[in-house]
C-alpha cells in the first residue's frame, strides 16, 4: 500500500514538480519548476543568475538556459497521451538572442489542437516528429533565447 501511494505521488504533477526541483542537474543549475498544472497542460520554469550558472562574461550560461527547458514538452505530451504512446525528445536547437541577466523564465502550453494533431498523425502507427517552440525571457520580458524542440511520437502497437 505504501509503495503504491509513493508511485501515485511520483506520477502526480505536484510530485513530479517536487522531484524536478531537487533533481541534481536542475539543483546545480539553479532551475526552479515554478508551476506544473495538475492536467500536465502547462509548466513554468525560472532560473536566477548565480555565480554557479553564469558564463565568462557574467550572463546566463547557455547550457543552463537549454537545460532549463529541455524535458518539458516531452513530459507534458507524454503525460497527456498516456501509456499507449512512445514520446522522446528527438532534436533541439537554441538561438541566443540577447544576454540573459537576472531571472529568466519559460512557459510551456499543451493545447487541445496539439493533442488532436498528434493523434491524427499517429493513428496508423506511424512516427510523428512535431516541432514546438519555447521562448526564454528575462524579467523585463525581453527575449533571451528561442528553442525549437522536436519530439518523436508513435502510438504503440
Amino acid at each position: 500500500m505504501m509503495i503504491q501511494r509513493f508511485q501515485e505521488w511520483l506520477t502526480s504533477a505536484s510530485g513530479l514538480r517536487r522531484i524536478l526541483n531537487i533533481y541534481g542537474p536542475y539543483l546545480g543549475a539553479g532551475v526552479k519548476v515554478e508551476y506544473l498544472a495538475k492536467d500536465f497542460r502547462e509548466a513554468r520554469v525560472s532560473m536566477k543568475l548565480r555565480w554557479y550558472n553564469r558564463n565568462y562574461v557574467g550572463t546566463h550560461f547557455g547550457g543552463s538556459l537549454f537545460s532549463m527547458i529541455d524535458p518539458f514538452y516531452m513530459l507534458l505530451v507524454m503525460n497527456n497521451l498516456g501509456r499507449d504512446y512512445i514520446v522522446w525528445d528527438a532534436e533541439a536547437s537554441i538561438k541566443f538572442v540577447s544576454p540573459g541577466r537576472g531571472v529568466v523564465k519559460a512557459q510551456f502550453l499543451i493545447t487541445d489542437e496539439m493533442l488532436a494533431d498528434i493523434k491524427a498523425n499517429t493513428a496508423n502507427g506511424e512516427k510523428y516528429l512535431p516541432t514546438y517552440e519555447v521562448v526564454i525571457k528575462d524579467e523585463q520580458d525581453n527575449l533571451v533565447a528561442k528553442v525549437e524542440k522536436k519530439l518523436y511520437i508513435r502510438r504503440k502497437s
